[in-house]
């Protein structure tokens, strides 16, 4: 629209730019006044503030119209009142132009909106949708997701599905997964919201479990139970620290004196030693490179093999005769030795308080030569004796060292490098070690194909004789069991 020049628009004129509203000068006759550019552009900006400047100004102009109006009624002058009338009405025809073009722009972007809303629906579909009010008091809302198939989980979680496919693909009967599962259900359960129904217990352990058993990348993990990666990350994590804190209290634990009996006479019954409560093993976990304090976590034997550095945290334990794990030290970092791990384990501080007395436990040589510990002769030439004492602590080293290998085999994430943060992974160790002595104790054989063979470098601690008593000990028992044999004997230290 054009307006000429006259006594209302002689001053300040309006412009709209990519900017907003800016103020401009007035031309003559010929000077054209556009509001809109670009209607797309109209709609990216807030019309809100637009509209209340626009407001603003018709006020100013209004007031001075009417103070012009009274001036000229005042002087009597009526043909300037002619020309104030004429402008006021043109300037109101003006004004009712831009209403309409704003309606008109409040209709575009709703038609665009629907149209997104259409375009988007093949690929999402409503989580929850409330028809009436919310708890809260306000109205429905509606949570968009991805639509992403369950078909694979759904069959698994069917009655009908076959125990032994259940086995292989959760590494235990259905009967153990639902006691798991019942174990955790208090602590792992989630509530329903109004945007959305909360993952039930049994698929929640089942992702756990299912990316434990086969270390499967979380995007696979994702595909497979139907949620989201992060959901998968979280799962995994929430689920293995409620296996930590329910269910290692109950399922790892050190003997007590009937169980350890039992153990003493288990080991005794295989090897002829007496008193052994247990055999001791430290494997190493692969990890990424962390980004602070990389060097503690290197690997100097594993790197000296594969010609590339190589990080790692260990994992000790204890096992009894049944491949059941009693104790456990999670998270040291991979370039400390044996004796360095073992010696910050609490089952070390509890023997130094003098709370273990009596037993054994079985290292090899990477552990020193304790009062509790035994371990083979590690100088040359041995003798006849001693070779065969050797012999004997080999069978309970492999005892405890096939214990791992299944730990390892049964749980594949063990195998890869960690995916989740240091502070994260003791967590997820725990878990499969808790897992492991389940399955064990309720006997759930391993796959012939998930048996694995493991070999953990270790170092021979520079004094690796800290006890004369201990060393009058072994001497002893591996006299006996080359020349006499130990039944009956009952030597204690």
């Amino acid at each position: 629209m054009e307006i000429g020049s006259s006594p209302l628009f002689s001053a300040e004129v309006l412009a709209y730019t990519n900017t907003g509203i800016i103020t401009g000068t007035g031309g003559g006759d010929g000077d054209k006044f556009y509001w809109f550019q670009d209607m797309e552009d109209g709609v990216k900006r807030s019309r809100n503030n637009e509209f209340m400047d626009l407001h603003s100004s018709i006020s100013l102009f209004d007031d001075e119209m009417k103070h012009e109006q009274l001036q000229w009624f005042t002087d009597s002058d009526q043909g300037r009142g002619a020309v104030f009338e004429s402008n006021y009405s043109e300037t109101n025809d003006y004004f009712d132009q831009i209403q309409s073009h704003y309606t008109e722009i409040d209709e575009f972007d709703d038609s665009r909106k629907k149209r997104a809303r259409k375009s988007s629906s093949p690929v999402s579909v409503p989580a929850t949708e409330d028809s009436g009010p919310s708890q809260s008091g306000g109205t429905g809302r509606r949570l968009w997701v991805k639509d992403r198939s369950k078909d694979w989980w759904e069959k698994c979680n069917h009655p009908d599905f076959p125990d032994e496919e259940f086995k292989r693909a959760f590494r235990m009967n259905k009967s153990t997964f639902d006691m798991i599962c019942k174990e955790l259900e208090s602590t792992v359960m989630k509530k329903n919201t109004t945007l959305r129904d909360a993952i039930p217990v049994r698929q929640r352990v089942a992702v756990c479990i299912w990316r434990l058993a086969t270390g499967e990348p979380l995007r696979m993990v994702s595909k497979r139970f139907g949620l989201g990666i992060s959901t998968c990350h979280k799962l995994v994590l929430e689920v293995c620290a409620a296996i930590k804190t329910v269910l290692m209290p109950k399922y790892v634990q050190w003997p007590d004196e009937n169980k350890l009996t039992k153990a003493k006479s288990e080991f005794e019954s295989v090897t002829g030693i007496p008193n052994v409560a247990g055999a001791i093993y430290t494997t190493h976990v692969p990890i990424i490179a962390p980004k602070s304090n990389a060097a503690a976590y290197l690997n100097k034997k594993q790197s000296e093999k594969t010609q590339k550095q190589s990080y790692s945290i260990t994992l000790q334990g204890i096992v009894d005769p049944t491949g059941v794990f009693t104790d456990v030290s999670i998270g040291w970092p991979g370039s400390m030795s044996n004796e360095q791990i073992f010696e910050k384990s609490a089952f070390h501080q509890s023997a130094v308080k003098g709370q273990v007395k009596g037993v054994w436990v079985v290292g090899s040589k990477g552990y020193p030569l304790m009062d509790w510990v035994l371990v083979p002769y590690a100088h040359q030439n041995l003798t006849w004796t001693q070779h065969a004492f050797n012999e004997k602590i080999e069978e309970i080293e492999k005892m405890g060292k096939e214990a791992f290998a299944r730990l390892k085999g049964r749980w594949s994430c063990l195998q890869k490098r960690a995916e989740v943060k240091l502070q994260e992974l003791p967590a997820v160790l725990g878990a499969c070690c808790v897992l492991h002595n389940i399955c064990e104790l309720r006997n759930e054989e391993m796959e012939p194909e998930l048996k694995i063979e493991i070999s953990d470098d270790e170092v021979v601690p520079e004094n690796n004789l800290r006890s004369m008593v201990a060393v009058q000990a072994r001497d002893y028992i591996a006299h006996n069991l080359l020349h006499h044999g130990l039944a009956g004997t009952g030597f204690l230290w």
